[in-house]
């Protein structure tokens, strides 16, 4: 297993397969690009599921015991069960998707290999929803999560992209994945520095306390040393002190932004979906090529890019005079004389 220069292991990879999307996320820094007509054939610019396999068979060399799979959206490939099936045995494989095409499909994901499924749902109400994700696809997504839970996929994890536009359904959502079993709700910190809108950010810590003043129990996780808190459906203390656990509901927040701690429990390395490797999902300078891919250019390239992770890329990225992100030269020189 390989360890960079600050002591960080690296157990896992998320790979994109693919930068087509279906929706057209208002905060999401991709938005809508490509044919995405349906499932479909690699397009030029994608790995096939040959140097995927490839890809993942190298690093299980290395020790990487996990993968998730990412986009765009993945289920835009038609290949994916058959990457996930070709996925080496000693590895946990998971997916993050928009759910419009797991009905029909997720039971022969999970016939592949798949074991968890994240399904971004950004709000309650269908009109909130497509307001956020450009798309009219609400009632596929709800059939598409519980096709997750019915396939055995449970929990399914919720992704929300808490910013001003979603800020105010953070209770609902909350109330909803502890009065449905099966679910589970993740809250996503909005990155302002990757969409170039630093006006829609709020400040995470403020849902941290509201969910604190909830909870009936808090844990940390050791990835990204992300905070896990299990609510019950009613704010009252009394009423919250008499359920067991069978009646909670679990929300984590994954809190990036300005937040050492965590990168410093980072322990991931990314694939972009034409195949270059970086240490830092929110850098796009620091990336590695693999070559025409075969297993001795992967080695090298993947080496190289666990040998250069940063630290914590918010020094990376910095704000200046106007308020605005930009590379912090200073700390990328300092860098580079390490």
């Amino acid at each position: 297993m390989l360890t960079d220069d600050f002591g960080r292991e690296v157990t896992g990879v998320r790979i994109s397969l693919t930068d087509r999307c279906n929706f057209d996320c208002v905060y999401c820094h991709n938005e809508g690009l490509g044919d995405t007509r349906g499932p479909m054939d690699p397009q030029d610019d994608e790995m096939s599921a040959d140097d995927v396999v490839r890809f993942l068979e190298v690093v299980e060399e290395f020790g990487v015991d996990s993968v998730k799979f990412t986009g765009g959206e993945p289920m835009l490939r038609q290949d994916l069960e058959e990457i996930i099936e070709r996925t080496p045995d000693s590895m946990e494989v998971s997916l993050t998707t928009n759910g419009t095409f797991l009905p029909g499909r997720a039971e022969d994901l999970v016939d592949a290999g798949l074991e968890r499924v994240n399904v971004s749902q950004d709000a309650l109400d269908p009109e909130d929803f497509a307001a956020v994700t450009q798309s009219g696809a609400y009632e596929k997504v709800l059939e598409g999560v519980q096709a997750a839970v019915d396939a055995g996929l449970d929990p399914v994890k919720l992704n929300m992209v808490v910013f001003e536009h979603t800020a105010g359904y953070v209770p609902e959502m909350v109330d909803h994945v502890a009065e449905n079993d099966g679910l589970q709700l993740q809250l996503i910190e909005y990155m302002p520095e990757l969409t170039g809108r630093p006006e829609w950010n709020i400040d995470i810590q403020r849902v941290h306390d509201w969910l604190a003043e909830r909870a009936v129990e808090i844990e940390h996780r050791e990835m990204h040393d992300r905070k896990r808190y299990w609510v019950g459906g009613s704010e009252d203390d009394e009423s919250r002190s008499a359920l067991d656990e069978s009646d909670l509901g679990m929300v984590e927040i994954v809190d990036p932004v300005e937040n050492p701690t965590f990168c410093a429990n980072c322990h991931r390395v990314r694939v972009t979906h034409e195949g270059y490797l970086k240490g830092c999902l929110n850098r796009s300078d620091d990336l590695r090529p693999m070559g025409e891919m075969t297993k001795p250019e992967i080695r090298e390239a993947y080496r190289e890019v666990v040998a250069n992770r940063v630290p914590y890329y918010g020094e990376y990225m910095v704000k200046n005079d106007d308020d605005e992100w930009e590379i912090n030269d200073d700390y990328i020189e300092d860098y580079a004389e390490v």
